[in-house]
């Protein structure tokens, strides 16, 4: 995995870590941005030393959304999908791909596809500045990065719509209302919230934690027998490894565990 001018992509303490750094343009993200964003997730999916992903931004904006200088504007409608479905897409599908915990430390202004991009993660911390607006609609445009797929499953039908349709603001404390964040935090303190959180799911059995979202996401799909099934399964590769054991043991002993991953 590496990083590219706009988007700085690391490892600490087995947490990964994706921050868009271009604060003057608000974070907006550039076509080399998105090849290494998407490369920067399945990177993290294949390297078993990372256990949770960390989505920020620098500055005073999460993501404005696409670059369009960069990017540039689409002369035909064949084009226009191209550039969708080659460029943007790809970090939506490698996001859906990771099975490994994926937070959003949402630090000021999410909008458009920059609001996609924290949508399609797990956990959504946002900073008491964060504001969040599917704003397409003010420029004529459909949402192009998943917000029509994400947004009603997070905050229901009439919300989604209401949202998509008026492209309006909602800040902090109304996105916790509506469970749009999961939680939010004093501005200055989103980074350290952001690397405790990681740092729990960090510190759990990997595979545990990585089946547990994949039977999550499984069961969004699939009738309850569906999903007993599968977890039956799940249950029998878990208690077959190392750390199920490991776990136990230190839960009898009273003492941390150590997890491999295996």
């Amino acid at each position: 995995m590496t990083s590219t001018p706009g988007l700085d992509v690391r490892v600490e303490d087995h947490v990964g870590w994706i921050v868009l750094d271009r604060p003057r343009q608000k974070n907006a993200f550039t076509g080399e941005m998105l090849r290494a964003w998407a490369e920067a997730y399945r990177a993290f999916q294949a390297d078993d030393q990372v256990r949770a992903v960390v989505v920020t931004g620098t500055g005073d904006a999460f993501c404005a959304g696409a670059d369009l200088g960069d990017l540039g504007q689409p002369r035909t409608p064949l084009g226009s999908r191209r550039l969708m479905t080659e460029h943007v897409h790809p970090v939506a599908m490698a996001a859906e791909d990771l099975a490994k915990p994926l937070i959003a430390a949402v630090n000021g202004a999410a909008v458009g596809a920059g609001m996609d991009m924290a949508l399609m993660c797990d956990y959504r911390i946002a900073s008491e500045r964060a504001r969040f607006s599917e704003g397409y609609v003010r420029v004529g445009l459909v949402p192009g990065d998943g917000g029509c797929h994400y947004l009603p499953r997070i905050v229901g039908r009439s919300r989604a719509l209401r949202l998509l349709w008026t492209g309006e603001f909602v800040d902090a404390d109304q996105a916790l209302a509506w469970g749009l964040a999961d939680e939010t935090c004093p501005h200055d303190e989103l980074p350290a919230r952001a690397r405790e959180f990681a740092a729990t799911l960090a510190s759990r059995p990997p595979v545990a934690v990585e089946l547990i979202k994949r039977a999550v996401r499984a069961g969004e799909h699939a009738d309850l027998r569906t999903s007993l099934d599968l977890i039956a399964s799940h249950q029998a590769v878990v208690q077959a490894t190392a750390d199920s054991a490991e776990a136990l043991a230190a839960f009898v002993g009273k003492r941390p565990a150590q997890y491999l991953g295996e």
